[in-house]
């Protein structure tokens, strides 16, 4: 889901699965927060790293995107513009 620019260097990322992928991010993270590697491991984790960030923020735009075109209304009067969670259109009806 990610483009290729992103996962340059990392073919293998353009087809992980999210959760894989923050699985992963989350490892990295942890060794690096370590500074048990060698600069040069370090640097090539941390560019993993970034391109695996990259990637799950590729699937999370894209399920929010989703979502938004699933959660807009259909009437005729629906607004035009992207929906926003603090939209009018989501508020609670408290007159009961």
């Amino acid at each position: 889901m990610a483009d290729a620019t992103t996962t340059d260097g990392f073919p293998d990322i353009a087809g992980m699965r999210y959760e894989d992928a923050r699985e992963e991010l989350i490892a990295i993270v942890a060794q690096l927060e370590a500074g048990q590697a060698p600069l040069e491991d370090s640097m090539h984790l941390w560019r993993r790293g970034e391109a695996l960030a990259a990637h799950c923020a590729t699937w999370l735009d894209g399920a929010q995107a989703e979502i938004e075109r699933a959660t807009r209304p259909t009437s005729p009067a629906a607004p035009t513009g992207e929906l926003h969670a603090d939209d009018e259109i989501f508020d609670e009806d408290d007159e009961s």
